[in-house]
C-alpha cells in the first residue's frame, strides 16, 4: 500500500511538471500549414515590401510557407474586410494603422469593427511620410506651396496615400485656408508617375514611393511628417521644423489577428515578429527602402493605435469628418 501511494505521488509530480512545462494552449502546434498575410495595398508599396521581408524571415522560423496576398483599394477597407471575413486561423493581416485608427473617425460606415474584429499583435515597421511636389510646380517649401495654392484656389491636384495622409492633408489645407483637389488611385504607386509628369502637383505619401524620383530630380520633397529627419533624405526638414506641426505624424504598420485568436497564439506570433524585427539583416534591408524595423508587444501596439486614433479624431473634428456608425 505504501508503495502504491509512493507511485501515485510520483506520477502526480510528473503530471504537475508536464502541466508547468507544457506550451500555452492554442500555440504549441501552430502553424500546421502555410500562413497567408493579407496586405491591403498593392505590390511594390512600402507596406508590401516590408510584409514580404517579414514573410521570408517568419517562414524560416515557422518552417512553413508564408504567402503575401495583396488586396488593395478603398483606403485599406477591401483588404481588411476580406481578412475579417476569412475566419482562418492561418491568415493574418499586415496593415498600416489607418483602417484601425483613421477610418473609424472619418467614415460614416465601415464593414468591420476595428476594435471588435482586429487584434493588434505587433508593429513591424515605422515608415517615413513626405510631402512631395512636381518640379513643374516650382515650389521649394511648404510656405511656398500655401502661397501658390492661395492664388490658384481649386486648381492644384494632390494624392494622399490611404491611411492618415488624406486627413492630414485635409487638416493642413483647412488650417492654411487653401483649396486643393484630392485625386484617388487604386494603387498609390501609380500616382508617382503622374506626379513626375505633372498631371498631379502634390503627393503626401511614403518616402519609399517617391525617393527614387526625388534622387533623380524628378520630384521635390518639401518635408517629412515624422519627428526626425530620414537618414535617406537628411536635407529634407521635418514638418515641425518647417513650421507646420499639424502635418506631424508617425507612420507605422504591423500584424493583426482575427478577433477569436487565442491569447497564447497572439503572444507567440508577436514574439516571432519582434524577433524578426530585431534581426540586423532585416533592419538593414528595410533601411534601404526607407523603413525602420520596429516590433512591439500587443499592449504597446494597441496603445499606439489608440493614441493615433485620438490624434485623427482631433483633426476630423476640425474638418467636419463623420465617425463610423
Amino acid at each position: 500500500m505504501a508503495m502504491m501511494k509512493s507511485c501515485v505521488g510520483i506520477f502526480a509530480g510528473l503530471a504537475t511538471g508536464l502541466v508547468l512545462t507544457a506550451p500555452p494552449a492554442g500555440a504549441e502546434s501552430w502553424p500546421q500549414r502555410a500562413v497567408h498575410l493579407i496586405v491591403p495595398s498593392g505590390p511594390g508599396s512600402s507596406l508590401d515590401v516590408g510584409a514580404r521581408l517579414f514573410a521570408d524571415r517568419l517562414a524560416d522560423r515557422w518552417k512553413r510557407p508564408v504567402v503575401v496576398e495583396n488586396r488593395p483599394g478603398a483606403e485599406g477597407i477591401i483588404g481588411v474586410n476580406a481578412f475579417v471575413n476569412m475566419h482562418d486561423d492561418h491568415t493574418l493581416l499586415v496593415s498600416f494603422a489607418g483602417p484601425m485608427s483613421v477610418l473609424p473617425v472619418t467614415q460614416e460606415k465601415l464593414p468591420y469593427d476595428p476594435v471588435r474584429d482586429l487584434v493588434p499583435i505587433s508593429s513591424s515597421t515605422d515608415n517615413f511620410g513626405t510631402i512631395a511636389t512636381s518640379v513643374s510646380l516650382k515650389v521649394v517649401s511648404l510656405s511656398e506651396l500655401i502661397t501658390t495654392a492661395r492664388v490658384q484656389p481649386g486648381k492644384l491636384n494632390y494624392h494622399a496615400t490611404p491611411g492618415a495622409f488624406p486627413i492630414l492633408m485635409a487638416g493642413f489645407a483647412k488650417s492654411a485656408g487653401i483649396e486643393m483637389v484630392a485625386v484617388s488611385y487604386r494603387e498609390s504607386i501609380l500616382s508617382t508617375q503622374d506626379l513626375v509628369e505633372g498631371r498631379i502637383q502634390i503627393a503626401i505619401t511614403t518616402l519609399t514611393n517617391v525617393l527614387p524620383q526625388a534622387l533623380a530630380g524628378k520630384v521635390r520633397l518639401l518635408a517629412v511628417t515624422n519627428k526626425v529627419r530620414s537618414p535617406l533624405a537628411p536635407d529634407v526638414p521635418t514638418a515641425i521644423e518647417a513650421g507646420f506641426p499639424e502635418l506631424s505624424y508617425e507612420s507605422f504598420s504591423g500584424f493583426f489577428g482575427a478577433r477569436d485568436i487565442a491569447p497564447a497564439l497572439r503572444d507567440q506570433i508577436s514574439a516571432d515578429v519582434r524577433a524578426a524585427a530585431a534581426d540586423p539583416a532585416i533592419a538593414e534591408r528595410l533601411a534601404t527602402v526607407g523603413l525602420i524595423a520596429h516590433g512591439s508587444t500587443p499592449a504597446e501596439f494597441s496603445a499606439a493605435i489608440a493614441a493615433q486614433r485620438a490624434q485623427m479624431a482631433s483633426i476630423a473634428k476640425l474638418i467636419g469628418a463623420k465617425p463610423a456608425q
